[in-house]
């Protein structure tokens, strides 16, 4: 199985790769930049988390990615809805952006529930 870190790494790699490819316009422009900075944000809380200084602090980290990761998944689908984009790329991208959010919630979960028994 993929590290988590990798995955999530790749994933902010696939998210710019696509953005640089848009179409220019205005529309196309705030979508893109504000799903690059949720699509790579991911990565980058989780990789936060892993250095985490306490409990809570891996809790908020993760929380956070896993708020990245659902925003990003509804830029991915505005896009292929307005048809900004289309094709499979963007599709195997909003699945991707499914699986990490429900990584990240079972994670966020687990987490949270070994923090109250504490």
């Amino acid at each position: 199985m993929q590290d988590l870190n990798e995955r999530f790494y790749n994933f902010a790699l696939k998210i710019v790769f696509l953005v640089r490819k848009l179409p220019r316009g205005v529309a196309t422009y705030e979508i893109g930049r504000q799903l690059v900075r949720a699509g790579t944000s991911i990565a980058a809380n989780y990789e936060e988390a892993r250095g985490a200084f306490s409990k809570e602090d891996f809790i908020y980290k993760i929380s956070i990615a896993f708020k990245e990761a659902r925003e990003t998944n509804l830029w991915l689908r505005l896009m292929r809805d307005s048809k900004i984009i289309n094709g499979n790329n963007v599709n195997n991208l909003i699945n991707e952006s499914e699986e990490i959010r429900n990584i990240l919630g079972t994670s966020l979960k687990t987490a949270r529930n070994k923090n109250k028994q504490c």
